[in-house]
């Protein structure tokens, strides 16, 4: 029980309580004695309490730098401030015409400031621990620095004229709020409305209207609208409740939002005369109200009548009792932000409600109720099962700050449903991309055109996304109202706000949804992608307003342009998670593919999952998932993106999308698609499809030989397959295939395929790997003489002449020209009468006489014998052994009956002479050739430099001969000089000195002059 004067105004703070009868005291907890009146503030009108934590710094001391914490050394760790909190609290109390600030600091009473003011505070309430807003009036506000004591004067807003409503109407949202604690004061007049909202705001009222201010006198774009001026406002983080007289709320015929089922009283309950009131008057609640509005949003979210016992209290009693709100003071932190966290324990407040009537309030007191808040999680977990998801968002982030947490990214991925369904694309789009939302839940809000088989009911979205399933009073296939869009169906899933009381559940009423429907725009939105046959009666409701039917056409354009944009920003990224495990768009045929995964496997993929902590398999199947979208979703808006996207390496479903493609004739699409997921039998068999409508063989042939060109030999079995029905119809486009630069195809498999098709053809191939490709191989060598051979003699089987010779000529050639071959393997295929070929490959073995036998004798061609010759023997014009051969074979033949062979002797004796030993020469030639036959040969072999060779030999040996004998003779002779001997000339003692000999033994000292002359001579 409290006091029963209806001035008294307690309030608890700290460890005191303090009561205001004119005179303010304070009482200590739990004791209430020894009082304390503040004398200073007597006369007191109002007053306000603000408790808050300061942090102050303190210093270690310096002889702390070598404590044992430290380790024994000093470093700036140890110097840094160390926080101590401190409890600030500050009691303002409004008296006449001044205001008298009171504080403490952890419990020390300090210097106490009084300030004059113009008028008399008739409320008072804290913006934050250094601003104060005074009502002087119902219309007359300031705010208060206790600073620097100077007072700025609230200039009200002009009243916005709002139509009648139960529930009123909100605009805007603020956060950031703390703790309050705010009194109103009793009476039934109309009296000046104050509560403090958040930190640094304050709303304040005028008439019916609530307006937010901040420190600077400042208003804010939010504010509140009530049906009439309350009579009691007050705060309790984040609602504000207000006390409404009787008879001013429209009572509604919706349910209480489960927390009671009992109807809110009206007069027909008590007085009889309410039923003659006429049907169309809206009936209203005949007793006080208690409504709750959210800080955040600023909009009704229950509303609560008095008296909560019905059966016991009439409307009489409650009509002449004051309510009165009392909330309990919260500590304001002023912590760092990695100390500070918010409270999860709600503020709590109190409905005094004292009868008027003396006697009354003798007998049955004071009564004090209670109002309890339901726990702030199960608060979130209503407003999200309501699909309030602004408001869960809201009341999470400042409950428990907007730190990611689970229950934090659930409600961030129901909003962006909620967004999307209410045709916010962009925005939706934004929050999938932060949240890194599984794409195949993304895809699946679009159609079945768009998602295929991911495609779900808007009924399902919510439950797809991990969140409760909405009930819905709409028909089936319609989805939840979204919470930005339908805010005052939001208002009545806020009875979580008030919970319960201690007495009886409470009845509440819900604010009426506004007219239209989400679930319209968004089937407008998606118009143009649906069947015709899925039109709604909204497309009537539509053109019967006048909407043109463009608007369809851009909402479905803008929802697909969002989803290109989504989708077009996760291909880079899983691009680079799949290249850093080396998977590429070319190994899509290694991995299950789409259409073998079911939905809910699809739909089980991690959300909100870095890619890099992601399996190879959940990143293809992402990949798989976004390309085959966007595939379809260009198909749908942007045909010619199709073909550049087609081109990319992409990871596209085929599965999903190739029937679409061929119905709308997207061939050229639909063959790069098959080709990127390594399809080449189903694009091959498409282009041999499409060629039986073309009539020019290059348009029939050439896409199918482009193609086949660009396979490498891993295909080759595709190939040859392929390339079949090419040959039938032109062969020299066909060869085409197998001459390409883009790909090497192993030689042999070629050949042997080429070889079954048409031998005419292997050889055309062989002959571009020998002179193209410079092939060296004896085996392709073999091959294609082998293959000449054949052809050869099957064309003389046959009698095709003109056949046989071309091939012989060019198998001539070939092992004429070519070293690469293995001619005793091809020697042994020959036949008989191939004496040319034989001859050659003869001299090919070494067996040059056979093959010069072949010539002269079989073939008769000497052309060609000494061509042969001069082949096979060194170019230096010498006696060569094949020529003496050949002009053996001339002269002395090895077949009987030979023909006249002397002419080509004659010729080759004259025409080769220098390559012919003359005397062997001479020895084979006949005793009938006369000199004059062989002048010329004999001519030159006299004229030889042979014999000048042998003279010059004879004449050196012989001179040498001669020297050698002259010096031997000069070596032998002997002079004897001794000491005594002198020079004959220059009569001097010749000793050791250099002398010249003379004949006869005559002896001198050599001269300087005829030094001089040897040496010139080069004697000496």
């Amino acid at each position: 029980m409290g006091p029963t004067q209806p001035e008294d105004q307690p309030c608890p703070f700290t460890d005191a309580h303090f009561f205001a009868e004119s005179l303010p005291t304070l009482y200590p907890l739990p004791s209430f004695s020894p009082p304390t009146k503040l004398t200073q503030a007597k006369g007191a009108l109002s007053f306000a309490v603000h408790s808050s934590v300061h942090n102050a710094p303190e210093f270690q001391s310096p002889n702390r730098a070598g404590s044992p914490l430290s380790g024994g050394f000093s470093s700036e760790v140890e110097k840094r401030p160390m926080p101590i909190p401190t409890m600030v609290t500050t009691l303002a109390v409004g008296c006449r015409r001044k205001v008298v600030a009171y504080s403490w600091k952890d419990g020390e009473a300090q210097e106490v400031k009084e300030t004059s003011l113009p008028h008399s505070p008739r409320a008072v309430a804290f913006l934050d621990q250094s601003h104060i807003c005074f009502a002087y009036s119902p219309t007359e506000y300031a705010i208060f620095s206790l600073e620097n004591l100077a007072v700025v004067d609230v200039t009200m807003p002009a009243l916005v004229p709002t139509a009648p409503s139960s529930s009123g109407l909100g605009m805007g949202t603020f956060s950031g709020l703390s703790s309050y604690m705010s009194l109103g004061l009793g009476g039934k007049t109309a009296k000046p409305g104050l509560a403090r909202v958040g930190e640094g705001e304050v709303v304040v009222v005028r008439e019916n209207q609530g307006f937010v201010f901040d420190v600077d006198a400042k208003t804010k774009d939010n504010s509140i609208n009530w049906p009439t001026q309350p009579e009691e406002i007050a705060f309790v983080n984040p609602y504000i409740f207000s006390i409404l007289p009787a008879g001013t709320v429209p009572l509604t015929a919706e349910p209480s939002n489960g927390l009671g089922n009992a109807t809110l009283p009206t007069s027909s309950s008590s007085l009889p005369q309410a039923t003659l009131q006429s049907q169309t008057q809206p009936s209203f609640v005949h007793a006080p109200v208690i409504q709750i509005i959210s800080s955040i949003s600023m909009l009704p979210v229950q509303t609560i009548a008095f008296p909560f016992l019905q059966a016991t209290t009439s409307i009489a009693n409650v009509a002449n009792s004051s309510l009165r709100l009392l909330t309990t003071n919260v500590t304001s932190t002023h912590l760092p932000t990695t100390l500070a966290t918010a409270s999860k324990i709600p503020s709590r407040l109190f409905l005094i409600s004292t009868p008027l009537d003396r006697t009354l309030a003798t007998s049955e007191g004071t009564s004090i109720w209670r109002f309890t808040m339901r726990d702030w999680d199960a608060q979130i977990e209503e407003l999200v099962s309501r699909a309030s998801y602004t408001e869960a968002l809201a009341l999470l982030d400042h409950v428990y700050g907007s730190s990611t947490s689970p229950k934090r990214t659930l409600i961030l991925a129901l909003n962006a449903v909620s967004q999307f369904r209410a045709g916010k694309y962009d925005d939706a789009i934004n929050s999938f991309l932060d949240l890194d939302v599984n794409p195949a839940k993304v895809v699946a809000l679009y159609p079945d055109k768009v998602a295929g088989r991911l495609a779900v009911k808007q009924g399902e979205w919510i439950a797809l996304f991990g969140g409760p399933v909405v009930q819905s009073k709409e028909p089936s296939g319609g989805g939840a109202e979204d919470a930005a869009s339908t805010k005052s169906s939001e208002a009545g899933s806020k009875d979580s706000a008030a919970g319960s009381k201690d007495k009886l559940p409470v009845t509440l009423s819900r604010s009426p949804s506004p007219t239209g429907s989400v679930r319209g725009r968004t089937k407008t939105s998606f118009g143009a992608l649906l069947p015709a046959a899925a039109s709604s009666k909204e497309d009537d409701v539509a053109s019967l307003s006048g909407k043109k039917k463009g608007k369809v056409v851009d909402d479905a354009t803008r929802s697909l342009e969002t989803l290109w944009r989504y989708l077009t920003s996760l291909r880079p990224k899983l691009a680079g998670a799949l290249a850093s495990h080396h998977i590429t768009p070319s190994q899509s045929h290694l991995f299950p593919t789409l259409s073998s995964t079911s939905p809910a496997s699809l739909y089980a993929l991690p959300s909100g999952v870095a890619l890099a902590d992601l399996t190879e398999d959940e990143l293809v199947k992402r990949a798989q998932i976004v390309d085959t979208a966007l595939f379809k979703s260009y198909l749908i808006g942007r045909p010619s993106m199709l073909g550049p996207l087609c081109r990319l390496p992409n990871w596209c479903e085929v599965e999903e999308v190739e029937e679409e493609l061929r119905a709308r004739e997207k061939h050229a699409e639909l063959i790069f698609l098959y080709n990127g997921r390594k399809m080449h039998a189903k694009a091959l068999k498409l282009l041999q499809q499409l060629s039986e409508k073309e009539d020019d063989v290059r348009d029939k042939l050439g896409p199918s030989i482009s193609y086949l060109q660009k396979l490498g030999p891993e295909y080759l079995d595709q190939i040859f397959e392929s390339a079949r029905w090419i040959f039938e119809q032109d062969r020299e486009m066909a060869f085409e295939i197998f001459t390409s630069d883009d790909v090497e195809l192993p030689h042999g498999g070629v050949t042997d395929y080429l070889e079954k098709l048409d031998p005419h053809v292997a050889t055309r191939y062989l002959e571009y790997l020998i002179d193209e490709k410079e092939e060296k191989s004896s085996g392709f060598h073999d091959r294609l003489a082998e293959l000449y051979l054949g052809i050869t003699m099957t064309a003389k089987r046959k009698g095709e002449e003109d056949k046989h010779g071309d091939v012989y000529a060019k198998l001539l050639k070939f092992i004429d020209t070519t070293e690469y071959y293995r001619p005793d393997r091809l020697y042994g295929l020959l036949s008989e009468d191939l004496y040319e070929a034989r001859a050659i490959l003869l001299g090919r073995m070494g067996r040059h006489e056979h093959a010069l036998e072949l010539y002269v004798y079989k073939l008769g061609d000497f052309t060609k014998a000494e061509e042969h010759c001069k082949r096979m023997s060194s170019p230096a014009l010498t006696p060569s052994p094949l020529f003496l051969t050949l002009l053996k074979l001339y002269l002395r033949p090895t077949i009987p009956n030979p023909p006249n062979l002397l002419p080509p002797a004659l010729s080759l004796i004259a025409r080769h002479s220098g390559r012919l030993n003359p005397i062997e020469t001479l020895q084979l030639l006949p005793p009938l050739v006369n000199a004059h036959d062989v002048r010329p040969f004999l001519v030159q072999s006299l004229r030889a430099p042979v014999f000048d060779n042998c003279v010059v030999r004879e004449v050196s040996l012989a001179r040498k001969e001669d020297t050698e004998r002259q010096l031997m003779k000069l070596e032998s002779r002997r002079i004897k000089v001794t000491d005594s001997r002198i020079c004959p000339q220059c009569h001097k003692r010749l000793g050791n000195s250099v002398i010249a000999v003379h004949a006869p033994r005559r002896v001198t000292l050599l001269s300087p002059n005829l030094l001089s002359v040897l040496i010139a001579d080069g004697v000496w």
